[in-house]
């Protein structure tokens, strides 16, 4: 064992997080908390995994169980292709999960740094988990300036990690190298006073802690309008399912047009395709209710309103929607800004 991953263990030993996926070698159970922290940090994923483990404890129960159930017992997490791709994954071991690395690497949704988390933690297999916690604590640690992002940073890293590793207990390093990423070294203000790396540390001692990682490409972030309409028919409203190759697919949503710019609530009453949904004289009654409620996703912000619309029992407008009973809305996975309107005003 090197000094570095010494260092590591002995301080995961005082200072990790007791979390239930780290009292199992189940592959299964390993593999859920791994997806899911993929875009969502432990203390919002942590309820999300007890739920999902509870009602698909295992492969066989996620790969039996209906599509719209799985986005359903995933709706708040966003980033649904994760859902999507772990029903598939399931669908595909026939109830056996893969005991290989090349068998884990293999499944839908899984990658490099997934497959190493889980043959690690399952299996006891040497293979150095890389992410974000570990390019920051790597190249603070040895004062690397190679960007992250690039081919030759990513070479580099993973052999760094892979040599830094101790073999003969990786769950315990990789453990060990997340925890402290995510809670000694972490990308904004370290805790570099109380850091056993402190005499060590490149970085502290050439004054580059705020420097590093480095990234060659910023990403780009695109803006997009989302205009929805909440329908109210008596005791229905109006849904539709995203089908399109896009954010949310498969997820129910009120009504939407999609806009290339902001519009007002008088551009967009007096647009083509609101006028399209309404029979005659009924768009009247339109009005907004909440504008301009911002998401931010990783390549992209959306910008949203919410119209309101209350309609006669016997309207004929959005004929070729699905009419639902609102108090009925909550068996349907709907998208991450519908159900923060839900919440709000229902």
């Amino acid at each position: 064992m090197n000094i570095f991953s010494e260092k590591l263990i002995a301080w995961y030993a005082e200072n990790k997080r007791e979390l239930p996926w780290r009292d199992t070698t189940d592959p299964y159970i390993i593999w859920i908390s791994e997806i899911i922290l993929q875009q969502t940090r432990v203390a919002q994923g942590y309820d999300y995994f007890l739920r999902f483990i509870h009602r698909f404890p295992n492969v066989t129960a996620l790969a039996e169980a209906p599509e719209d159930e799985v986005m359903k017992c995933w709706q708040g997490l966003g980033y649904y292709s994760r859902a999507r791709n772990l029903h598939a994954a399931a669908k595909s071991m026939n109830g056996v999960f893969p005991a290989t690395y090349e068998g884990v690497r293999a499944l839908k949704g899984v990658g490099d740094y997934t497959a190493a988390a889980i043959c690690s933690s399952a299996y006891g297999m040497p293979y150095a988990v890389v992410d974000g916690n570990v390019y920051r604590v790597l190249s603070r640690y040895f004062g690397i300036d190679t960007p992250v992002d690039s081919t030759e940073g990513k070479k580099l890293f993973a052999a760094l990690a892979d040599e830094m590793m101790d073999k003969s207990q990786p769950a315990v390093y990789n453990q060990a190298i997340m925890d402290f990423g995510a809670i000694q070294c972490t990308p904004q203000s370290p805790n570099c006073l109380f850091c056993p790396l402190v005499d060590s540390c490149s970085a502290l001692k050439e004054g580059t802690i705020t420097k590093l990682p480095v990234k060659q490409h910023k990403t780009k972030t695109t803006n997009r309008y989302f205009n929805y309409i909440y329908v109210r028919v008596g005791a229905c409203t109006y849904l539709h399912k995203r089908t399109e190759d896009d954010i949310w697919k498969n997820l129910f949503e009120f009504p939407l047009i999609e806009t290339e710019a902001p519009v007002t609530e008088e551009e967009f009453r007096e647009l083509p395709q609101v006028r399209a949904f309404f029979a005659d004289g009924e768009v009247s009654g339109l009005r907004l209710i909440s504008g301009n409620v911002k998401h931010v996703l990783s390549h992209r912000v959306i910008y949203t309103n919410f119209y309101e619309v209350v309609l006669p029992e016997n309207s004929t407008s959005f004929s070729a929607f699905l009419r639902v009973k609102i108090e009925d809305l909550e068996q349907y996975a709907v998208s991450r800004l519908v159900h923060a309107f839900l919440e709000k005003y229902l």
